[in-house]
């Protein structure tokens, strides 16, 4: 899927985590000719019915691995009058979406088509589904994993994509439990064609009363992904596939713009999940694992990161691996960890702030929106970013 050949190298790497972001690990780093197998839990790969944000930050990386055209077929453009308001429908300010050269890098894509496109460019065999890691060893010189099924499988380094309650987290680093937001999300899917009128090719967020609603278009704009975001004292679950009650949900937001009441005027049921994030981890690899994506830094929604940074991370460790001898990869992985953590740890925490912003938690709204209006510089820091760039500079020093 490039035209650059990758240096030959004898390294095996087995990614523990079949989702978005193993799945994009697992691409970078065959294309760096690393022999690669990854083990997912569940018996067959899936992903359910929602929508993420992918930014010209892991999108320049993607075209780079040769997904531009696949993405393109299954993405949803977003742009220009892409807005956020206030909970009337009222004007805050106009959002993003360009980075600082003006490029539009942003879809709006579904889970299921972007994990499709990951998994096509794999080898056939690649992916071993219905094994569920249990455990970790390591010597000098390899590391193994063990899965429930009693098969164990033994590479020069492991990498836990296994997500936020990471079963192979504890072999890297000292725990740390997640942290419940005091948010529950509900989502879900609106066929466009089902509405008469609606702002197109556009993200609009609406902000207000300690929560808030957003809604982008997935799958060439044939539909909608909306997220309503609302307090609840009880901690609940991160669940994707809860059934949730779309009475309950337009209740909490029937007082808001009459365009969200029409939206929701057409579902027929929605889904909800616990908005659990963790503070920024002491560490992620120890010998021969690492971690990558929401195992290593897991994010509140409210930046649209959390697959974007995976990607990164994925494009960083690859590039550190190419050509390297197996006695080289403990210390690779220390500098990715090292590389990499600063940006994370960062956008984690402006993940948080940004749920406050979201969510009027402030002693004015004229307060807040003056913070809406001068995120540009925080958005552009993120989309500008070239992860590429950063291992390059960091591996001309190291040489």
């Amino acid at each position: 899927m490039t035209d650059r050949k990758p240096q030959k190298t004898n390294l095996r790497a087995i990614v523990v985590g079949g989702g978005m972001g193993g799945l994009a690990a697992a691409n970078a780093l065959i294309q760096k000719g690393l022999d690669v197998t990854v083990y997912e839990q569940a018996p067959e790969l899936g992903e359910v019915g929602a929508g993420i944000f992918i930014y010209p930050n892991s999108l320049r990386q993607m075209h780079r691995m040769g997904f531009e055209d696949a993405l393109a077929k299954v993405g949803a453009r977003v742009g220009a009058g892409s807005m956020y308001r206030r909970m009337d429908g009222s004007e805050v300010g106009p959002i993003v979406m360009a980075d600082s050269s003006g490029w539009n890098g942003f879809y709006g894509m579904h889970r299921a088509d972007i994990l499709e496109a990951f998994a096509a460019a794999l080898p056939p065999g690649t992916v071993k589904c219905g094994h569920r890691a249990t455990g970790f060893s390591q010597d000098a010189n390899s590391a193994t994993v063990t899965f429930e099924n009693g098969h164990s499988d033994t590479a020069d380094l492991i990498v836990a994509a296994d997500g936020l309650r990471s079963v192979l987290q504890p072999f890297a680093t000292e725990p740390s439990e997640p942290e419940y937001s005091g948010f529950r999300a509900y989502r879900g899917l609106v066929e466009r064609s089902k509405l008469d009128s609606w702002y197109d090719e556009t993200h609009q967020v609406w902000m207000g009363d300690g929560k808030h609603f957003m809604v982008f278009p997935v799958r060439r704009g044939e539909l909608l992904n909306y997220v309503g975001f609302v307090p609840m004292d009880i901690a609940t679950v991160e669940s994707w596939s809860a059934e949730g009650d779309r009475d309950e949900l337009a209740a909490d937001f029937a007082c808001w713009d009459p365009m969200i009441g029409k939206l929701l005027d057409k579902v027929d049921h929605c889904f909800w999940w616990g908005l659990n994030d963790r503070r920024p981890l002491k560490s992620w690899s120890n010998g021969r694992l690492t971690l990558l994506g929401d195992a290593a830094h897991p994010m509140l929604p409210h930046l649209g990161q959390g697959v974007n940074q995976a990607i990164e991370d994925g494009v960083a460790l690859s590039m550190l691996l190419e050509g390297r001898s197996s006695a080289d990869v403990p210390q690779l992985l220390q500098t990715y960890e090292r590389l990499r953590k600063p940006r994370t740890d960062m956008v984690q925490t402006e993940a948080r702030k940004n749920g406050m912003r979201y969510d009027s938690l402030y002693d004015s709204i004229e307060q807040r929106d003056h913070e809406i209006r001068n995120i540009a510089g925080l958005r552009l820091s993120l989309y500008d970013y070239d992860v590429e760039k950063e291992v390059k500079e960091a591996m001309a020093e190291m040489a």
